[in-house]
């Protein structure tokens, strides 16, 4: 079994997944791709919520982790990629680490079995049965306002025992049980927020980093407020943050990744701001005021 897994840290970007006139746009994931292979990324994940994975059929899954692997190394980066899995059926779980068993991933982001809210046990073994069937890293993925179930401390910490286990991602949205874990946690065990507006506030109290779907949109100005923190420059990041946390409230004012997708359109990376059902397009008043963000941030850049 696989024991050496590095550890997820830094800024991860769960990359959209660009639609035009009902299919998946490969023109469009390549030239996302090209662009935040030059960003300041540690690491993309595939397919998982912002990528509307719920919605992909198995072909357009495989079409999306080749085109992306295909151009990060067109870019000569090295670049992690992990997949994300989610369902509430564990046999169907271990097929599907069966037959992505051989594709260019380095790794898993696992969501808790959704709607059928097993036990804390059932939980245990369900994530503990997925790291048995591969020799990938997997990172943990809690959240409870969309699965109906809470992964607690105590079962995340046994888990965290698993050598294919490396880390979660934390969307628990309860600050006191992300606090806990976070000083509880072993050593090569990761937490990454997942909850964009609170960033800042994770990597105060010692997170590896985020997947943050909002760092699609500036995504360098993310990076900066960890690199300033780690360096100790707790009023650099602080000022750089207030500007950020506006742009994240209003990237998730409307389901995501609806408000993200047209800001890439406007910005003429993707070449349609398409959403699948039950997924729909912003509405005026929010395209309006992204339209407004978006040209200030142009003039910022073009004053810096």
């Amino acid at each position: 079994m696989q024991t050496d897994h590095p550890v997820p840290n830094g800024l991860w970007l769960p990359l959209i997944t660009p639609f035009r006139d009902g299919e998946l746009d490969e023109k469009s994931l390549r030239r996302l791709v090209k662009h935040y292979a030059a960003e300041p990324i540690d690491g993309l994940v595939l397919g998982a919520t912002t990528g509307e994975g719920l919605t992909l059929d198995d072909d357009e899954v495989q079409r999306l982790v080749m085109v992306t692997a295909a151009e990060i190394a067109r870019a000569r980066k090295q670049i992690p990629i992990y997949l994300g899995l989610s369902g509430s059926n564990t046999r169907k779980g271990v097929a599907e680490l069966a037959r992505t068993a051989a594709w260019p991933i380095t790794g898993y982001l696992i969501t808790c079995p959704y709607y059928t809210r097993p036990s804390q046990q059932g939980l245990y073994r369900h994530f503990s049965t997925l790291a048995d069937n591969t020799t990938r890293a997997i990172l943990l993925y809690n959240i409870p306002y969309r699965t109906g179930i809470n992964l607690s401390n105590e079962v995340t910490l046994q888990l965290a025992e698993h050598p294919n286990i490396v880390g979660i991602k934390d969307c628990c949205a309860d600050p006191i049980q992300s606090f806990e874990l976070l000083r509880s946690r072993p050593a090569r065990f990761a937490v990454l927020s997942g909850e964009d507006t609170l960033f800042h506030s994770a990597m105060m109290q010692g997170a590896d980093g985020g997947i943050l779907a909002a760092a699609h949109v500036e995504t360098a100005s993310f990076a900066f407020v960890r690199e300033r923190l780690l360096a100790g420059d707790q009023s650099g990041a602080l000022a750089a943050w207030h500007r950020l946390f506006d742009l994240a409230r209003l990237l998730f004012a409307e389901p995501n990744p609806a408000p993200i997708k047209h800001w890439l359109w406007r910005a003429r990376l993707i070449d349609s701001p398409e959403v699948r059902l039950p997924m729909t397009p912003v509405s005026d008043t929010l395209a309006a005021r992204i339209g407004l963000m978006l040209a200030q941030t142009s003039r910022a850049a073009a004053c810096a």
